[in-house]
This record gives C-alpha cells, structure tokens and sequence, in this order.
C-alpha cells in the first residue's frame, strides 16, 4: 500500500504548527542535567525526515514547551495525538506491553520517554536507519518485528528500567540485562559539580551525548538486522537436517557459525519441538570443529544434556584415551562445549554425550 506524500505532508503541517508557518520543528525537552533517555528520545526522533532538521529547545519555561511540535521527558503530560511524550508523572503506568498490546510482548516495565517515542516511532526509524546505513530499502514485515523486539529487549528497555529506578531482580530471574550500561555514560557527560554551571538551555554538552547514544543505538538496530536475523536461516536449516545427522534429531549442525540460541528456541515452538535439540556442531576453522551443548536459556550455563562426564577438563592424547574417540582435543570442565578435528569426530562425541549417564 503506498502512503499519499502531499496528504502525509499536510498532516504533518497541521499536527505541527512551526512546520505549519514555515519556521524550523522544535522538539522540546528538559533543561539541566540530562540523562539518557531523553537523548536517545531526541536521537530517535532526528533520524525521521520529519524531526531531521529539528532545532532542540531545552527548557522547563511552560510557555515555551508549548511553542513546541513535540515534547520528550518533561511537561507531566503523556498525549499521544498532541505529541506530548512525559513519563513523571504519577498517573503514568504504561509499558510497552499496554501501549503495544498487538506485539504480544512480555515486557511490563515502564517507559521512559525513549520508551516512549521508541513505542510508537520505533519501526520507522529503524527502516529508516537501515535505508541510511545498509543501503536497504525493502525490509520484509518478519525482519522488522524481530529487529524491533531485539532492539527494545537488548537496548531500550534497559534505559527505560534505570531512569525509573526499576529493581533488576524481582525473585530468582532478572526483570531486564544490563549490556551496556549506557546511562552511567551519558551522564558523564553532564558538567561536573565542580565545573561551571552551563547557560540555560546550552545544547554543547547534549549533543555530545546524543552523538554518543546515536552510534551505540545505529550499532544495536544495524547488527539485528544484518547478522542477527539472517542468522535465522542458517538454524533453520540446521533444525531441517537434524534427522540426516542423527536418528535421534537431538544434534543439528550449523553450515556456518552465528548467533544461534534465541533462534532456536524460537523455531522450536513454531516446530513443536521444544527441549528435543541437545547439541549443536559447526566448524569454527579448518581442522577444529565444536560440539555445543544446548542450555536450558540462552544466558544459562545449565545444559539440556552436557558432554560425558568422564571427558570433563582433559585434553589431547589422554582425552582421546579416556573417550575412544579420534581427533577429540577439548573438553570444558563445566562440560558444555568440546572440540574435535573432524565433523565425523564431533558428530560422534555428541552421540556418545546422548548416551552418557549424567553422573558416570
């Protein structure tokens, strides 16, 4: 469906009264100290051929904020249809779940105004990131909810938790993972306590940040969508010939190392086979293949199924030995990964895995 341009613009004009009389979008935000959130929220938004030129007013003066096209991060007020983008104030409870209920996510935390514009802006500026940086202009609608959900889970809903003081552990699993760590280092940015106060609405040290966030967020959209996702049809095919490989179908082989364990987990729900896949084998480089076993999560050190015990923390020679193996070089004294010189030794260290007991 092609989206009418002279009508998309017209709104546009309506909805923003400075585009509207000719003058430059403002997009308005706190002054002071600033954090993260908002920056990437600014960030965001200028990546759009909307908000590209847009000046950024930073400023707590009322009357000001409502000479603005959109406001992030101040104001008390969340109203989608006057582009009004706060999460301060106390009536503010939504996530992206409640916000984006057609997504089916899981996540409950609550937005921060990246977050925010993140929710409802999201999908553009990653098509439009991508356009920018990859060169690519079609982007089918699987990709886009994958990269979207990958990018909200492994970037924004860590930013969203810190600036509002969302506790990382609510009994034994984490709510969110820390991966970056971003906020502590935008916040760097600001002036220290002992340096000169900037002027009021100053935008040098903001900018700054938001070049800063702006690289770590285009790195976090670019990988999802150019190594992460083509990685999916790599474990698929991996899934499809695991019955070649071992009657069993618990050992599938990757043509090619990837990232391979969240889809997995995925395929095996749309497959119906969910725990059946024990390890994984691939050739890391001439003459070294690899025998992974699979965890029971994708961050967890607990295995479906690990190598046999007996293998676990020797080497070489006294390796081959122990297992009658040939060419078995490695075995983790945690027993999660091995390593052989051929495919015929790796697929055979992973069949002898199966039958291992766990305790012998």
């Amino acid at each position: 469906m092609t989206s009418n341009v002279p009508e998309a613009a017209k709104r546009f004009k309506d909805d923003h009264p400075s585009a509207a009389s000719g003058n430059a979008v403002k997009i308005g935000t706190h002054d002071g100290i600033f954090h993260c959130d908002e920056v990437l929220a600014c960030f965001m938004l200028q990546q759009l051929p909307q908000y590209a030129s847009a000046e950024i007013i930073r400023t707590r003066d009322a009357t000001k904020l409502a000479e603005c096209d959109i406001v992030v991060d101040v104001g008390a007020v969340f109203d989608r249809e006057h582009h009004r983008y706060d999460h301060h104030q106390g009536t503010f409870n939504e996530t992206l779940r409640t916000l984006r209920p057609e997504l089916d996510v899981k996540w409950d935390i609550r937005l921060s105004s990246a977050g925010l514009i993140y929710t409802f802006f999201g999908e553009d500026v990653i098509r439009q990131i991508l356009k920018d940086k990859l060169g690519l202009h079609e982007l089918s609608g699987e990709c886009l909810r994958a990269v979207y959900r990958k990018v909200y889970e492994g970037f924004i809903g860590e930013i969203d938790a810190i600036d509002n003081g969302v506790p990382m552990f609510d009994g034994g699993e984490p709510r969110y993972n820390i991966s970056t760590h971003l906020s502590a280092r935008v916040g760097a940015f600001n002036s220290r306590w002992n340096e000169p106060t900037p002027e009021p609405g100053c935008l040098v040290r903001f900018e700054k940040a938001k070049t800063y966030v702006g690289l770590e967020f285009i790195e976090k959209v670019t990988y999802y969508a150019s190594c992460w996702w083509p990685a999916r049809d790599i474990v698929s095919k991996g899934l499809a010939n695991r019955g070649a490989l071992h009657e069993s179908g618990e050992i599938f082989e990757l043509e090619k190392p990837c990232p391979w364990k969240e889809h997995l987990y995925q395929l095996e729900q749309e497959l119906n086979i969910v725990g059946i896949p024990k390890y994984v084998i691939y050739c890391n480089k001439e003459n070294d293949w690899r025998v992974i076993c699979v965890p029971v999560q994708p961050s967890s050190f607990v295995c479906r199924k690990f190598l046999a015990k007996p293998w676990r923390g020797i080497r070489d020679d006294e390796l081959e030995r122990v297992s009658g193996i040939a060419g078995v070089n490695f075995c983790h004294q945690n027993g999660f990964i091995g390593g052989n010189k051929t495919r015929e030794g790796a697929v055979e260290m992973a069949i002898a895995s199966l039958a291992a007991p766990e305790d012998a």
